[in-house]
């Protein structure tokens, strides 16, 4: 218990794990949607369109989370619109959208001189958040899953069938967007705790994990949530320890536990499938 008690002492420690937790929840809930749907392209366009949001929100003297949710929202409306009105399928159009908007955040962020450090957007600086910045986390995670509990069974149906979902009422194009403004949500929020380069992993590696594990949606959620949570926390008091950055640790710990459960996980593991095909393949004695 010393082990895990000494960096809580501190407590830019605790305002670094409440900060981590509040992120994890949401982004675990938001990742199994993203991996059934196959929007994990989506996830990096709109992380990485967020930029020069932030650098004009600085210039502007307005809080940086206005700025970064304009930008992302951009990005994913601009998609959307792009994709229905050309013959150029979702992938290009977010290829195109949003490095074009990352390499603006570049060029804004070497010409306007603003008082932040580029690694600190890129990679986050958890360890350099206050209470005010967890409180502002907080709300936005909280209203991230009361829509996500509220219209749960909407959304799943479209996930997995669009055209379904239209038939027996669903109004795709609110659940639609109302999905791409969650995500928008969760990256905002996500910045100081682990920048809007890592993101990509927090988004998508939960619940990749947890499609592994389970063929259930709400299991599937609650794995995925409990993966996040958990690697966070190791990743968190394991870089006090060992004197690293929190979000990479994080993100490290995600990898090694998609590894494992890759090789292993009792369904859908490697060496699970390649057992099973042997014993398949072995002749009736």
């Amino acid at each position: 218990m010393q082990w895990f008690n000494e960096p809580y002492s501190f407590e830019f420690m605790r305002q670094a794990l409440a900060l981590g937790l509040l992120v994890a929840v949401p982004a675990a809930a938001m990742s199994c949607l993203l991996v059934l749907k196959g929007w994990s392209l989506m996830s990096d366009a709109v992380s990485h369109a967020v930029l020069p949001g932030v650098v004009l929100a600085y210039v502007a003297g307005i809080p940086v989370m206005f700025g970064a949710f304009a930008a992302g929202m951009l990005c994913a409306i601009s998609t959307g619109y792009l994709t229905e009105n050309s013959r150029l399928k979702e992938d290009t159009v977010m290829g195109v959208v949003f490095s074009g908007m990352f390499a603006l955040g570049i060029v804004l962020f070497t010409k306007m001189h603003i008082g932040i450090h580029i690694d600190q957007v890129l990679f986050g600086n958890i360890l350099g958040v206050n209470w005010n910045d967890v409180l502002a986390t907080g709300v936005l995670t909280s209203l991230v899953l009361v829509l996500f509990l509220l219209r749960q069974k909407d959304i799943l149906v479209f996930a997995f069938d669009p055209q379904h979902a239209g038939v027996v009422g669903v109004n795709t194009r609110v659940i639609y967007y109302g999905l791409l403004t969650m995500l928008a949500l969760v990256i905002v929020a996500s910045i100081k705790a682990v920048g809007i380069i890592l993101v990509i992993a927090v988004l998508i590696a939960p619940g990749a994990i947890a499609y592994l594990l389970t063929d259930r949606f709400h299991l599937m959620v609650l794995w995925a949530m409990a993966v996040s949570c958990t690697s966070t926390i190791l990743g968190i008091t394991t870089s006090y320890h060992i004197d690293s950055a929190p979000a990479p640790t994080i993100v490290v710990l995600l990898t090694f536990i998609f590894v494992v459960v890759f090789l292993f996980a009792p369904k859908r593991g490697v060496l699970r499938q390649n057992r099973n095909l042997q014993q398949l393949e072995q002749p009736e004695q």
